[in-house]
């Protein structure tokens, strides 16, 4: 079985977010603010007061007072202003916002809090064509927001305009793994990998210990499918850094691939043990290697090897694939154990929570499952399969009067599910014929009857 060795673009390539607007100060407009009335004043203050505990309506309420007492004081309409733009953008009104920013400007043109609160909103609303002439105003007052006009001419396939700024921009202040990844990403966007090889290969070869430089170069070997190269530059990569924990997340696969299943288990060792490695990549890894192990004899004895190290994270997930894998290879006590240890680690997981219950309802754990039912119902309350599992584990231990209480309790839950409903009917028989109430358990009995036509007809 042939792994296609890509690792995730977010981890090499990361996100190309607005770095400069992030660093933005929330400066208001009050030191501008002269001789107030009273009126204004406690208006004002009111509003910058409800924005600070999130209650923004009201705070708009205020300004709309406060506007009123400012008269003809353009510089207090215009803190106002300001101050309505950013309400307005934390409700997403964000063309309200943008009107009263505007309006601030009008008065202001340059103002620099201003400008980058509108930029800000553009950004997050990915408004980048209008954020493009903002930005090139910015850039008059702090030439670092250039490199956001390169990333604004990316977000926009202005690919020329951003290729041609990078690259005055790496004369004038040097280069940066950000400028050299976003390059790299527009390169392929384009079509011109090979441009963005070469230009690798160069980096590397000035700075043979840039991590990221190897790891962006072995993302595109990959996405070229040259993956014989791509292994070369990891172990290339291992040579020059032997602590990179990072290049484990390509190398594990390429051993897989290699049929060096011991290379790849240490490598997966790393990567579990590594804290510079987020859960979602390591939950991948474990995925890629439990669906390879399954078609491959030789590795399925190095599970629970692997699975030691696994053990010390703390990582619901992880032990749902583990779970999941046991599962399909009919090892249901295994499969148990760790669904068991994933609730553990997150109790309010109902996926885990109803795999674990239905494994101790097949393994007749019928207790287990009594127990663990009724203490999630008071997480998940209007969950009807928890009362129904509840019920049948009652049932099978012959405690009647409680199966019935908490199956009748639960069919106030369903909804629309007929087949769920049978269930229910059939095991309220059951429970009533324990208790000896024929009446009853015949009534039930005909529900159930009368839905199994009903649901045949559906299928039908």
């Amino acid at each position: 079985m042939k792994i296609k060795p890509i690792f995730l673009s977010l981890l090499i390539f990361g996100f190309f977010c607005n770095p400069k607007a992030m660093c933005a100060q929330d400066n208001p407009l009050t030191d501008d603010l002269g001789n107030v009335s009273d009126s204004f004043q406690d208006n004002f203050f009111e509003a910058l007061k409800q924005k600070g505990i999130e209650n923004y309506e009201l705070a708009l309420h205020a300004l709309e007072k406060a506007e009123v007492a400012a008269g003809d004081n353009q510089v207090n309409k215009a803190v106002v202003y300001f101050e309505k733009g950013k309400n307005l953008a934390f409700l997403k009104r964000f063309e309200d916002a943008e009107k009263n920013y505007s309006l601030v400007l009008e008065w202001s043109p340059n103002r620099l809090d201003v400008l980058e609160a509108l930029y800000d909103m553009y950004y997050d609303t990915k408004n980048y064509k209008a954020a493009i002439p903002l930005v090139k105003k910015l850039i008059l007052q702090d030439t670092d927001y250039k490199e956001d006009l390169a990333n604004l001419y990316h977000r926009t396939k202005q690919y020329d305009k951003a290729l041609i700024l990078l690259d005055e921009l790496d004369k004038e202040w040097g280069e940066t793994t950000y400028r050299n990844a976003l390059k790299t990403q527009i390169y392929r966007r384009t079509g011109n990998t090979e441009k963005a090889i070469n230009k690798l290969e160069e980096n590397i070869t000035k700075n043979p210990k840039s991590e990221q430089e190897y790891l962006n170069l072995i993302y595109l070997y990959s996405d070229q499918g040259n993956v014989q190269k791509a292994f070369d530059i990891a172990k290339e990569l291992l040579k020059q850094q032997p602590n990179s924990q990072l290049v484990h997340l390509a190398l594990y696969k390429f051993y897989l691939d290699d049929g060096d299943f011991d290379k790849a288990i240490k490598s997966m060792q790393v990567v579990f043990s590594s804290n510079l490695i987020e859960s979602n990549s390591k939950n991948s890894v474990l995925e890629d290697f439990l669906i390879f192990s399954n078609n491959n004899p030789t590795l399925k004895i190095k599970v629970d090897g692997l699975i030691t190290d696994i053990l010390e994270q703390d990582n619901s997930q992880v032990f749902l694939l583990l779970g999941d894998y046991y599962l399909s290879e009919s090892n249901k006590e295994k499969a148990l154990f760790y669904y068991k240890k994933g609730i553990d680690s997150d109790p309010d997981n109902y996926g885990l929570i109803k795999n674990t219950i239905l494994l101790q309802i097949e393994l007749e754990k019928y207790k287990d499952a009594i127990l663990l039912s009724t203490e999630v119902l008071e997480i998940f309350p209007a969950q009807p399969l928890l009362y129904l599992v509840n019920g049948v584990a009652n049932n099978e231990l012959k405690n009647a009067e409680q199966a019935v209480e908490i199956l009748e309790m639960g069919l106030d839950y369903l909804f629309d599910d007929p087949k769920m409903e049978y269930d229910f009917y059939q095991q309220l028989r059951i429970a009533y014929t324990l208790k000896e109430n024929a009446k009853k358990a015949n009534m039930y009995y005909k529900k159930a009857t009368q839905l199994s036509i009903t649901n045949q007809k559906i299928d039908h």
